[in-house]
C-alpha cells in the first residue's frame, strides 16, 4: 500500500472520531448536560458555560 494512502486513510479515521466526539459534546450541551458540572447542569447553581 502506498504510504499516502494509508497516511490519507489514518487522517480520515481521526477526522471522523474528533466530529463524532464534538458532535457528542454540542448533543449533550443542547440536553442540560456539562462535563464541568458532573453532566448535570441543573446541579451547578447556572454556572455552566
Amino acid at each position: 500500500m502506498n504510504p499516502i494512502v494509508g497516511t490519507g486513510i489514518t487522517i480520515a479515521v481521526l477526522v471522523l472520531i474528533v466530529g463524532l466526539i464534538i458532535r457528542s459534546m454540542i448533543k449533550d450541551k443542547k440536553a442540560g448536560k456539562s462535563i464541568h458540572c458532573g453532566g448535570d447542569c441543573k446541579n451547578c447553581g447556572g454556572h455552566c458555560h
